[in-house]
């Protein structure tokens, strides 16, 4: 069997896929894009975004995924700092872009898909000169022919952290053909980390421009006999509906993606039969242990959770059996790999004791940072990378994340972590979403504030607040400061910008 792919549930068949993707390579490299060069994708959810990363493949370039929810000094910094060739767009998006702001860059564009334009209520009449002035992929696909030659060793993902420190800082892999290809890391990756075997269906509905849905959509690509499903957007009743309609057997989901699950009611829940579902899995911001509980409970002992980053991988893997008994963790560490933990002088630290998560895993490859003033060596250790994240190991090897280093908060001496308050308070009834950040204090150095998005029609106070938390956490970690938004600025993939709410 060879595996198709979906697009909102229509249908794409692979060989037809392949001939698109292979043309498109073509069409690239008479354009001048070759070897290790870079091209900038500014798409939603869509097949065709594949179609993109599959001729990257054959032509042996980097491809930089942008996040269309961007505004356009965030997209010109990226597509300059990458020194991407061209920027390929859907229609739609384009409009945002004006051509003499990016002058040596060719644009291209593919027609906004009509999933995309009914989920997102668009108004297709938009016309710019940017979208005159681009090149018309599908216009060109009529008459392009297949590029002839073999794909070449895969260049990847050229990464772009958020950017939640400063300007984003790119993630960009060396190329060294003498190295394994790196697309059979994801082939193995379909089996050792997704469990992916023929017939399986693969199921994403989270931004494929972020890092792990985007590499998961590729394992699937790679596995070659599994269906991959794609939605335009995650909405939580669809996203049950398709699970039943289509027999999903795998999924990627993220904790604020189970949160809003988990808030649907009871007789819209048992609408749906997911008794087809055989694999599910989690990673990015850790998830709260009872949010992790109540989705076993519901979905059954299918979920795993990994720690990653966009600069390592997939680090560590967990069962569903394992979380229960360890709650809170991330797993181990994946085969092949190792972790220390590091005070600030980098001293190995023992188990339970808390510092800087450094990682050790060559699957895929080095990578060196562009837009970087920091020192280069400020988050590396001998072979060893940490991302910023702090954390400890127990006697067994289990790794439990506390939070970010950037996001800890220091109150009177005291290292307090907002993960740790977020997975209390988001238990809240009233509460539908919420975030803690730190604001300076001029007794304390800094004080702990949730900014809170409630129910309709709801509201709570500071004292509710205290109230909820009593017995659940130390006083000194309650928020002193509740601030109460219409909706708090998350991205899609769930990460949320903090240095926004702290601007508010």
């Amino acid at each position: 069997m060879i595996g198709n792919l979906h697009l909102n549930g229509n249908p794409t068949l692979r060989s037809d896929f392949e001939l698109r993707s292979r043309k498109l390579a073509n069409i690239l490299q008479k354009q001048g894009i070759g070897e290790n060069d870079t091209v900038a994708i500014l798409m939603r959810n869509d097949v065709k975004y594949l179609e993109v990363i599959q001729a990257c493949r054959y032509i042996g370039s980097y491809f930089v995924p942008l996040n269309w929810h961007s505004v356009p000094t965030e997209i010109e910094h990226i597509v300059q700092d990458s020194k991407a060739k061209i920027l390929i767009a859907h229609k739609d998006l384009i409009h945002q872009l004006e051509k003499q702001d990016l002058p040596e860059v060719l644009f291209a564009i593919f027609p906004t898909p009509p999933e995309v334009v009914e989920n997102y209520h668009l108004d297709l009449d938009i016309q710019t000169q940017s979208a005159d002035m681009a090149l018309d992929i599908e216009l060109s696909l009529q008459t392009a022919q297949p590029i002839d030659s073999q794909p070449k060793p895969f260049r990847g993902m050229f990464a772009y952290t958020s950017g939640s420190t400063g300007r984003p800082k790119g993630i960009k892999r060396k190329a060294d053909d003498s190295m394994v290809d790196k697309y059979s890391v994801y082939q193995g990756l379909s089996k050792s980390l997704m469990q992916l075997t023929t017939n399986d269906r693969f199921f994403v509905a989270a931004p494929i421009y972020h890092s792990a849905p985007n590499t998961l959509s590729i394992c699937s690509l790679a596995a070659s006999d599994v269906d991959l499903y794609i939605a335009t957007k995650f909405d939580p009743e669809e996203f049950l509906a398709s699970i039943d309609k289509y027999k999903i057997t795998h999924i990627y989901i993220v904790p604020t993606m189970m949160i809003r699950l988990l808030k649907l009611p009871q007789n819209i829940r048992e609408q749906y039969d997911i008794s087809s579902l055989k694999y599910a899995v989690s990673t990015g911001s850790a998830c709260p242990a009872e949010i992790k509980m109540a989705m076993i409970e519901w979905f059954g002992p299918i979920f795993y959770e990994s720690y990653g980053a966009s600069e390592i991988g997939f680090m560590t893997l967990i069962s569903s059996p394992e979380a229960i008994k360890k709650p809170g963790s991330v797993g181990k560490i994946v085969p092949g790999g190792a972790i220390k933990i590091l005070d600030e002088t980098q001293q190995e630290l023992g188990p339970q004791q808390s510092g800087l998560i450094y990682v050790h895993l060559p699957m895929f490859g080095e990578f060196d940072y562009t837009n970087y003033d920091g020192e280069s060596s400020a988050y590396t250790y001998q072979n060893y990378t940490s991302v910023g994240d702090v954390g400890f190991l127990d006697d067994e090897g289990y790794l439990f994340i506390n939070d970010r280093q950037k996001d800890m908060i220091i109150s009177g001496g005291a290292n307090i972590f907002p993960l740790e308050i977020e997975s209390v308070l988001i238990q809240m009834d009233d509460i539908v979403d919420c975030a803690i950040f730190g604001a300076p204090d001029p007794e304390f150095g800094e004080m702990v504030v949730a900014a809170v998005q409630c129910k309709p029609t709801t509201n709570i106070t500071l004292a509710q607040m205290h109230d909820f938390l009593d017995g659940k956490l130390a006083r000194f970690k309650y928020p002193r400061k509740l601030d109460i938004h219409e909706k708090l600025p998350r991205e899609d993939s769930g990460k949320i910008f903090k240095q926004k709410l702290r601007a508010t």
